[in-house]
């Protein structure tokens, strides 16, 4: 083979990854879309978390357990949240429901809700 003949053969391929990176494009940014999502669910359980708890220790020492709860959760989460105090004899429960957002917080939710629940025991003066 002439060195003229290996020449051509290597331009036939040329932009060959620019055409696979372009097909390969939708599959990348699915996949950090579904990453991004699974983040958004795992911050919003982390938030219900904390609200139930910070709710429930409210609640123990008499002061208004739906404000404890609101207070440290970010805006998008705050607006669809329900708070729930409850409890028997010593120890008061508290449960917090929260919409996970899709994509974006404050825009859209899905219809289920992630559920945060914590308890404490009643203190007296």
């Amino acid at each position: 083979m002439r060195p003229r003949d290996v020449r051509k053969g290597l331009r036939s391929d040329r932009g060959q990854i620019s055409v696979e990176l372009l097909g390969m494009t939708p599959l990348i940014l699915l996949t950090l879309l579904l990453i991004w999502q699974f983040v958004l669910a795992g911050y919003t359980f982390t938030l219900a978390g904390d609200a139930a708890d910070r709710a429930a220790r409210a609640a123990a020492v008499g002061q208004d357990a739906r404000a404890a709860a609101d207070a440290d959760l970010p805006s998008a989460w705050a607006a669809n949240a329900s708070v729930a105090v409850g409890g028997s004899g010593d120890v008061v429960t508290a449960k917090v429901a929260l919409k996970v957002p899709v994509l974006v917080p404050g825009f859209l939710a899905f219809p289920f809700t992630v559920d945060g629940t914590a308890g404490a025991g009643k203190e007296t003066p």
